[in-house]
Parts: structure tokens; sequence; C-alpha cells
């Protein structure tokens, strides 16, 4: 199913001091992390300050977003839902 590589949340906003690793351990206060993907610029070594998060289930995703703000490091995180897109546009041209 392709639908269970999808992440669930994108997150902005990173600080550069911020790893991979600590990332998983903040979200996982909301519930069971199964990814989390920080890309890295080639170039400068740095992560590009963003990353996405995969929840195991939809409740853990709403635990997220009941919290007013994420702070790492002193700095306020900006969370979306990730939206599926492609699938629900082939979903509703199907109706």
């Amino acid at each position: 199913r392709r639908s269970a590589r999808l992440f669930d949340i994108f997150v902005a906003e990173v600080p550069w001091t911020v790893s991979s690793k600590e990332l998983k351990e903040y979200f996982s206060q909301f519930g069971s992390v199964q990814r989390c993907q920080l890309p890295f610029d080639k170039d400068t070594g740095f992560h590009r300050r963003y990353c996405w998060i995969k929840f195991s289930t939809p409740q853990d995703v709403q635990n997220v977003f009941q919290k007013d703000s994420h702070i790492l490091e002193g700095a306020k995180l900006t969370l979306k839902h990730q939206s599926r897109r492609r699938r629900s546009q082939r979903k509703k041209q199907s109706e």
C-alpha cells in the first residue's frame, strides 16, 4: 500500500541543533513515532530545518495537534497536517 509510506506531519522551523533522534523523542510523547525524515543539504552538511513525522495511528496525530505550540530548544516549530492530496483527488474524480 502506498498510503503507508506517506507522512502525517510536516514540521518546519526546526532549530539547526536538533537531530532526528531528538525530534523522534519529542514527538513520541504524543504517540508511537514510526519514522522521522530530516533531510540534509549535501553541500553544507546541515539539515534543511524541516522534517516529516510518521505516526502509527491517526489518534497519535490528533494528540500532536491538540497541543497549542511545540517548542524545541527555544524555537517554536511550525506544524502542518500532511495532505494525502493525490489519493483524495482521485477519490473525488471517481465519485
